[in-house]
C-alpha cells in the first residue's frame, strides 16, 4: 500500500487530532514569541536580560566569565541537537521494523493495527524531532555569530563602537535561545506525538497535557514569578 493509501486508511478522529496538534503546536510557538504586554512569557522577559548581559560584559574585564556561559550555551544547543539524532535513528529503525510495537498498541487500543498505519503515526514525532534539530542546530551557529560579535567589542567603554556591537551581541544572543527554545517544544511535542501509537483520543490528551506543560512554564511558572520580582526581602 502506498503511503497515501495508508494515510487514507486513518479515521477522521486521527484526522482531527492531527491539525489540532499541528494547530496547538505552532499557535503556541507564535504566543510565545508574541505575548500581549500585560503577561509577557519567560523567553521575551529573559530577552531584556540578555541585551543586559551584553552591556554589562562591554564593560567586564576580563570576559572570561562571559565566554564561559557562551560555551556552556553552545554546549547545550549541542547536547540536544545530538539527543535528537540519536531520537530520529531509532524512530527510522522502528519505522523499519514496526512488529515489536504492533504488540503493545494492539494492547493499549484493544484492536488490530496494521503495520503500514503504525509507519505513518511515527513520521509525526519523526518530524518534529527533525524540526527540533534543525532549531538546535541554528541557535548553535547563531551562538557562535555572538560569540564573534562579543569578541569585536572594544574593550574601552567609551569607545563608540562599544555599545553598538553589545547590543547586536545582545540581540543575536536572544535570537538564537529563541531557536532553542522553539527546539525544546518541538522535543515536547515529539513525546506527545508519540501518543498517538496510543490512538488519536490519547494523541488529543497527549496534546492537552504538552500544551498545558509548555503555557505553564512561560506564563504561570515559579521561575517566571522569579523573575518579575524585584529580588528583595520586600517581594517575597
Amino acid at each position: 500500500m502506498t503511503l497515501i493509501g495508508n494515510i487514507s486508511s486513518l479515521g477522521v478522529v486521527d484526522a482531527v487530532a492531527v491539525v489540532l496538534f499541528l494547530g496547538v503546536w505552532l499557535w503556541l510557538g507564535w504566543r510565545i514569541g508574541h505575548p500581549s504586554a500585560s503577561k509577557p512569557s519567560v523567553t521575551v522577559l529573559m530577552q531584556d536580560y540578555r541585551l543586559q548581559w551584553m552591556q554589562v560584559m562591554a564593560n567586564r574585564q576580563p570576559r572570561i566569565f562571559d565566554a564561559q556561559i557562551m560555551m556552556s550555551l553552545r554546549q547545550s544547543t549541542s547536547f540536544f541537537a545530538s539527543t535528537c539524532l540519536l531520537a530520529m535513528g531509532g524512530l527510522l529503525a522502528l519505522i523499519g521494523n514496526v512488529d515489536p510495537l504492533q504488540g503493545v498498541a494492539t494492547r493499549l487500543t484493544n484492536m488490530e493495527s496494521g503495520s503500514a498505519v503504525l509507519q505513518v503515526k511515527l513520521f509525526l514525532p519523526l518530524f518534529m524531532l527533525g524540526n527540533a534539530f534543525l532549531k538546535f542546530v541554528w541557535s548553535n551557529r547563531v551562538f557562535g555569530y555572538c560569540s564573534v560579535v562579543m569578541g569585536a567589542v572594544p574593550n574601552d567603554p567609551d569607545d563608540p563602537k562599544t555599545l553598538p556591537l553589545a547590543l547586536k551581541a545582545g540581540h543575536l544572543n536572544a535570537r538564537a535561545a529563541m531557536n532553542f527554545n522553539a527546539g525544546l517544544r518541538s522535543m515536547y511535542f515529539a513525546l506527545c506525538a508519540l501518543a498517538w501509537v496510543a490512538g488519536a483520543w490519547a494523541l488529543l490528551i497527549g496534546v492537552a497535557v504538552t500544551a498545558w506543560v509548555v503555557w505553564s512554564r512561560e506564563f504561570a511558572s515559579a521561575s517566571r514569578e522569579i523573575i518579575l520580582s524585584r529580588g528583595d526581602d520586600s517581594s517575597t
